[in-house]
């Protein structure tokens, strides 16, 4: 089973690869399925999240700069709760259903919902294909553990590779490379 990490910093290009990664395997026939977060604009500005189960498109905003939470990731308010279903289910919807389990992105908000984390480490443990995107530079616990999985290859996205990553991913669940 491949277990692939893209890593890179904010703005990277890490969703839009794991998105082509997507892309190309359902063309192949795979059922993908997991979550998958996309940035809410303002005109030119950023100003929070939403977590889209990829089987059913449900989507939730997860964070917010108006959302008022006890948890903050930099100016945005985080609801642990929309983790909790809408991400808790994407992943146990995949564990049964699909061929290749996604989770975009394992950072800091993610991390806040022990219920959302609980699954992810099932979701590692189990025999799926697994492509993930991660925060580069989060200490947290659950990051350093992925980092440290000996079945896990992290791929760090770079101007460079941002465009063939995906190509090299699907391969790497069809077996075709290491």
């Amino acid at each position: 089973m491949a277990k692939v990490g893209i890593s890179g910093l904010p703005g990277s290009g890490k969703t839009t690869a794991l998105i082509k990664c997507i892309d190309l395997l359902e063309k192949e026939g795979y059922t993908v399925g997991g979550v998958v977060t996309e940035e809410i604009r303002e005109g030119n500005r950023r100003v929070g999240f939403h977590i889209m189960d990829w089987m059913t498109k449900d989507r939730e905003v997860m964070a917010h700069v108006n959302i008022e939470s006890r948890v903050k990731v930099g100016k945005y308010g985080v609801d642990v709760k929309t983790l909790d279903t809408i991400g808790a289910d994407a992943l146990r919807r995949a564990l049964e259903n699909a061929d290749v389990i996604v989770i975009d992105e394992i950072g800091k908000m993610e991390v806040e919902s022990k219920v959302f984390v609980n699954l992810i480490r099932q979701v590692l443990d189990s025999e799926k294909h697994i492509i993930m995107t991660i925060h580069k530079k989060s200490r947290n616990p659950l990051l350093q553990e992925i980092r440290r999985r000996d079945d896990v290859r992290i791929l760090e996205i770079t101007p460079v590779n941002r465009n063939i990553l995906p190509y090299k991913i699907v391969k790497m669940i069809k077996g075709e490379i290491e």
